[in-house]
């Protein structure tokens, strides 16, 4: 290995670390082996006693690299794949390669070497940080590989007078490339965008960044919320130039996120709340939930990070009890507005909610890529050492290997019966994951 400057040989930047921060020590180039993958998408290889990250390498790949050293870790810039893995495929998105776009991590894998890279992913985080040796099955596949999402959140930014709206490189989180397509989006969310982009003289004039998500709602409506900015005076302007969009929310700069607009398409449901993105995917994890759920024959049942309260209205409509907490007050809303009598919604974060809410023979609980509250493992672990009822079973929806395993470590009186992982996000590195666990020490029969 030789010194060489920092720098990315292509683009002239700096290499960059994971933290986004320049990495100061010399860079070597070396040649090296991609052994696995990594939590991130980045190949994982060994080179001069260091583990190296490599993104946009394959399991199998010898590659060429400039590593710069972090300690027992590097991290790497590909400059040429000597031999390639037989995994390896050509990325059919222009922009993965030529834009450096960090939305997908894995497009240049095939996609069952994909899912073997999201199982070994969910394996080793259960190993390593929770300390529980799983054995992961293999991972359910989503009905479509491309063009599942019905959301998407791009970046704005002011280009001159002009607007783009585009993602972010996977190795300069400051850079934004304007996006033409996005094979992973539903055609009609990237439709919306390119006339919601030809309307952009209407969004607010104060701003010089803005986001914004199109969500779809239906096979021709979409919603649209913008994050960003001041003030919008042209707001109904730009809701009427885009016949697409059925309800229009806006969260400026410092305040809460309102809506601004919905037209008679829209119906009662929240366009602006958390929804899976894959929904063929989400229908068959609900599904999995539920049956789940019922193996245990709950007659009562708290549902945390319930979002719009799908499957709550489903374990109600079969008979349970279920007390659904979700924080976003307009998903709550309309999940109260569904449950059956006996049932009931909580608008309220879930380390509040929960332990009023409980006891109850099964809880769900789903929470964001952040993972559980340390409050609310404290309260789960709590509920199978306490006096009263404990639970049957605990339903953990994860998107987030790692902050799962997390979760899991903080909880050792919660035995994990079942791991089953969902490509929720093909051609990326994320991963949904469903997990049963039941009491480690099977809680007293009661006394007669």
């Amino acid at each position: 290995m030789r010194p060489r400057r920092p720098g990315d040989r292509r683009t002239g930047r700096p290499v960059r670390r994971r933290d986004g921060d320049v990495a100061r020590a010399p860079v070597m180039e070396t040649e090296l082996t991609i052994d696995s993958i990594a939590a991130g998408g980045d190949g994982v290889g060994r080179a001069e006693g260091m583990v190296a990250f490599v993104p946009r390498t394959a399991p199998g790949d010898v590659v060429r690299a400039r590593l710069q050293s972090a300690g027992r870790f590097a991290r790497g810039v590909l400059d040429a794949v000597v031999s390639p893995s037989p995994v390896r495929v050509a990325p059919p998105c222009p922009h993965y390669e030529r834009d450096r776009c960090g939305g997908c991590q894995l497009q240049h894998l095939a996609l069952e070497a994909q899912h073997e890279a999201k199982r070994r992913i969910i394996e080793d985080s259960l190993s390593r940080i929770a300390r529980r040796e799983v054995a992961v099955p293999p991972v359910v596949a989503s009905p479509r590989e491309w063009r599942y999402r019905r959301k998407l959140t791009l970046a704005m930014r002011r280009r001159g007078s002009a607007w783009i709206a585009g993602l972010r490189e996977f190795d300069d989180p400051d850079a934004v490339f304007a996006l033409q397509d996005c094979p992973i989006t539903d055609e009609r969310v990237v439709a919306a965008w390119r006339a919601i982009i030809d309307a952009a003289e209407l969004l607010p004039r104060d701003a010089r960044e803005l986001r914004g998500a199109v969500r779809l709602l239906d096979d021709a409506s979409v919603a649209f919320t913008l994050e960003g900015g001041e003030r919008w005076p042209t707001a109904e302007r730009f809701f009427d130039a885009v016949p697409a969009i059925a309800a229009l929310w806006w969260q400026p700069a410092g305040a809460t996120r309102r809506r601004l607009m919905l037209d008679r398409r829209s119906d009662a449901a929240p366009g602006a709340s958390f929804v899976q993105v894959n929904p063929q995917v989400g229908a068959l994890l609900a599904d999995a939930v539920v049956a789940a759920a019922q193996s245990h024959a709950p007659r009562t049942v708290v549902d945390a990070y319930a979002g719009a309260g799908d499957v709550a209205l489903r374990l109600a409509e079969a008979g349970a009890r279920v007390v659904a907490i979700e924080l976003d007050a307009e998903a709550s809303a309309y999940s109260a507005s569904r449950l059956p009598a006996g049932s009931r919604a909580v608008a309220a974060r879930v380390e509040d909610a929960l332990p009023e809410a409980l006891p109850a023979e099964l809880v769900i609980v789903n929470p964001p890529r952040a993972g559980l509250d340390a409050q609310v493992t404290a309260t789960l672990e709590a509920a199978l050492q306490g006096a009263g009822p404990a639970p049957r079973a605990l339903l953990y929806v994860s998107c987030n290997p790692a902050t799962l395993a997390r979760d899991l470590a903080r909880m050792p009186s919660w035995a994990v019966r079942r791991v089953q992982p969902f490509d929720m996000f093909p051609q990326t590195a994320h991963v949904e994951t469903l997990v049963e666990l039941v009491p480690a020490s099977p809680p007293p029969e009661p006394s007669a």
